[in-house]
């Protein structure tokens, strides 16, 4: 049974990263879904892809695989790139613009 630590991207309605700051473990499939041919639900036999464990940091995350031997990858964030602007946005409605405001 391996495990992926890894942390969690920023949802599509959020533009900060104020749920995206813990690391999250969180077991592979052990075996393939398959779709009940009553309901048409998706389900699997595996208990373990259910699971997803919440630390606030990486060194906690692999210090807890260890302790218990579970295989895991680190998968690294990747960063975003902070977008800082001089005056920010209150220079919009600034009175001392210097060239014409427009849409």
């Amino acid at each position: 049974m391996r495990a992926r630590i890894f942390q969690p991207a920023r949802t599509a309605m959020q533009s900060g990263t104020a749920k995206a700051k813990g690391w999250v473990l969180e077991f592979a499939p052990a075996t393939a879904r398959e779709v009940d041919p009553l309901m048409g639900w998706t389900s699997s036999d595996d208990t373990q892809a259910q699971v997803r464990l919440m630390f606030d940091s990486r060194e906690a995350a692999e210090a807890y695989a260890t302790e218990r031997d579970i295989a895991f990858d680190v998968m690294e964030p990747k960063l975003r790139k902070p977008i800082l602007r001089p005056r920010g946005y209150g220079e919009n409605f600034a009175t001392d613009r210097k060239g014409a405001w427009t849409h």
